[in-house]
């Protein structure tokens, strides 16, 4: 239909623009408020969804076991042993009660707390989410005697819920879910599911559920890969396994309570490490931007150290608080309750809201770290030492920050000996090249587009900032030209706003010295500013391994199988092969159209899509314990020898 237009040409807004959606049309044409985009990160959630109502069976004490399978297909089967989806008509709609659960928005059982006291679900919207979000879908449900089936194809039910056959004498009932995403919402997502990804969620889940077994299986592989889990020893089993590699302070505190209708589970423990380790869960949902339950831990933890320090001694009349900061360094605490009524920020659930959750873990968590300190008075003194150590450090860092960023100090460090800055003022359209050393250092300034591309050339190796505290950093010279190039400042001054290049591009040689100094590089930024990771700020560059002659053509080989596989391709032919083991070894040209044109270059994207293994993989790798490295090393050795470095 025509659209009206007023006198001036533009469209008329009156009620023939009002358009209503029905059904799931809301879901597919904004899956952004239903699962938080079309990426990677929501085609996992998707999985999540339904993973978490089989969480709420067991939550309910009608399940005790969950298998997930990735099959060869890339769709993904959830089944669980619990009561089963209810398959009889609904009172009201007329239709299955299962194609109401699957079809509708806001239909669930878990809107009062008659069927489910605690659950993760609780806006009727995650299984007709992931429902209108797939290609396909299936479900089986064991309950009333029967096996009943339905399928759904991008949330339209191909037909009623049928009956597939009698239940065999001792079979459990139970819910099986099969569904493979949509290809037309997720673009670009041909890989599928991540195991480790999938892997380390549930792993999660299994801690904060106790008793429950979890078990993963990916078919996609000529030898299936297959993990389970199960945990009894609840978030201090969870605590423990974060701090496997780390040297503990004391054994882990933990309290499980249950206060006003709510559970409250809270572990925690001091290491030897300088970072804060913290995770969040409402009924068995992971919180990554916390919520009311972590600041009531927090606000307990400094209260209740400040008080015992004072009471103790240990701090004098002189000496001023610790801070919540002070007090966090070098901590590991997983809060988890269970509310009968919770409150998220959205429905992907990152933030918990409730008000009451606060002053309840609070009470209870100071009440367990009070008396832990007054019945351990060795290992209180030394958490209050740690805490001293802390308070003074981030004192010397403040004074050292403050020096950093001062205008003098600023302008010391972008001379253009140093850094050779781009013309373009738009943050959106300027690159940082972070380069190792002064000769490809020297290569990119003549080789790049100065217009919005700016390089960054390091001497040597930056600071190994897993080990070191904020004001030892804050004193190397190459961290400090980093952090002034960038713009963000560091510590509680970093403001991603203020980032002065839209892309950040790590860019070192192909041999040993070059991965080190990229550790180095990540280590630091995952450490001090993660935000540049989560928003998407964070490359690294992919130059060539191998330069092949044939005749007057060059071709460019960035693997060694893809070297193997144009070499195969040559029958025989005469050519020259130049192996790249650093990037001084190219002049500005090959260096621009191979790693630094947009036209033809590729960028790695540094992501974090597992917090808990990205913290366990820099303690590893960078921390102060040699044996989880060493076994690290001593696993891939063989791996390494192959490596033409």
């Amino acid at each position: 239909m025509a659209k009206k237009k007023n006198k001036n040409g533009t469209v008329q807004y009156d009620s023939d623009n009002i358009q209503v959606l029905k059904g799931l049309e809301a879901v597919r044409m904004r899956p952004g408020m239903y699962v938080g985009g079309t990426d990677d990160k929501a085609l996992h959630h998707l999985a999540y969804e339904i993973v978490d109502n089989s969480i709420d069976e067991a939550l309910a004490g009608r399940c005790d076991r969950i298998n997930i399978t990735i099959n060869d297909d890339n769709s993904i089967s959830i089944a669980d042993n619990g009561v089963g989806i209810p398959v009889a008509p609904h009172p009201t709609e007329k239709i299955s009660a299962l194609q109401v659960v699957h079809t509708m928005l806001h239909a669930g059982g878990k809107f009062d707390n008659a069927a489910y006291k605690v659950s993760g679900g609780l806006h009727g919207v995650g299984a007709a989410a992931v429902n209108a979000l797939s290609e396909w879908m299936e479900v089986e449900v064991k309950r009333d005697g029967h096996v009943w089936l339905q399928r759904y194809e991008r949330g339209i039910p191909q037909y009623d819920v049928k009956k597939v056959r009698r239940l065999k004498r001792g079979e459990p009932t139970g819910t099986v879910t099969t569904f493979k995403f949509d290809p037309v919402i997720f673009i670009d997502l041909e890989g599928g599911y991540k195991f480790e990804t999938l892997r380390n969620r549930f792993r999660e889940m299994a801690f904060v559920t106790s008793n429950i077994y979890i078990g993963l299986t990916d078919l996609r592989t000529e030898i299936p890969r297959e993990t389970a889990f199960f945990f009894d020893g609840g978030v201090a089993s969870f605590v423990r396994y974060l701090n496997r590699n780390r040297v503990s302070l004391h054994s882990p505190i933990h309290v499980k309570k249950e206060v006003e209708n709510m559970e409250v589970e809270v572990a925690m423990q001091y290491t030897n490490g300088i970072s804060v380790n913290e995770y969040s869960f409402a009924n068995t949902i992971y919180t990554p931007d916390g919520g009311t339950h972590l600041s009531g831990f927090r606000s307990a933890l400094t209260r209740a150290i400040n008080n015992y320090a004072r009471k103790a001694g240990l701090l004098k009349e002189k000496d001023k608080n610790f801070s919540s900061d002070d007090t966090r360094e070098g901590m590991t605490a997983v809060i988890s309750i269970k509310h009968p009524d919770p409150q998220f920020e959205s429905q992907t659930k990152v933030k918990l809201m409730n008000n009451d959750v606060s002053s309840a873990v609070s009470s209870i968590a100071y009440e367990m770290l009070s008396n832990f300190l007054e019945e351990n008075p060795r290992e209180g003194k030394k958490i209050v030492e740690r805490c001293l150590t802390s308070s003074r450090a981030r004192d010397a860092a403040r004074k050292a920050r403050e020096l950093v960023m001062r205008k003098s100090a600023l302008e010391s460090l972008t001379l253009p000996g140093k850094l050779a800055d781009c013309s373009e003022r738009d943050p959106n359209k300027c690159e940082l090249y972070i380069v190792e050393g002064d000769s490809a250092g020297g290569s990119a300034k003549q080789g790049r587009d100065r217009h919005f591309q700016a390089i960054l050339p390091l001497r040597g190796k930056i600071l190994n900032t897993e080990r070191a505290r904020l004001d030892k950093i804050l004193a190397n010279n190459e961290v400090k030209a980093l952090i002034s190039a960038l713009g963000t400042g560091i510590g509680d001054s970093f403001d991603v706003s203020n980032l002065r290049y839209g892309r950040v591009i790590i860019m070192t040689d192909a041999d040993v010295d070059g991965s080190h100094i990229r550790t180095l590089l990540l280590t630091f930024i995952f450490r001090y500013m993660p935000e540049l990771i989560e928003k998407g700020h964070l490359y690294i560059a992919q130059p060539p391994l191998y330069s092949v002659k044939v005749g007057k053509e060059i071709k460019y080989t960035y693997t060694e199988d893809e070297q193997n596989a144009f070499m195969k391709g040559l029958n025989g032919q005469k050519v020259g092969i130049q192996r790249y083991k650093g990037l001084g070894e190219m002049n500005p040209e090959q260096l621009w159209e191979t790693t630094m044109d947009p036209a033809v270059r590729t960028l790695l994207q540094v992501t974090i899509e597992d917090a808990v293994m990205a913290d366990h993989t820099f303690d590893m790798l960078m921390g102060t314990e040699v044996a989880p490295r060493r076994r690290f090393i001593t696993t891939h050795a063989n791996e390494v020898r192959n490596l033409d470095v």
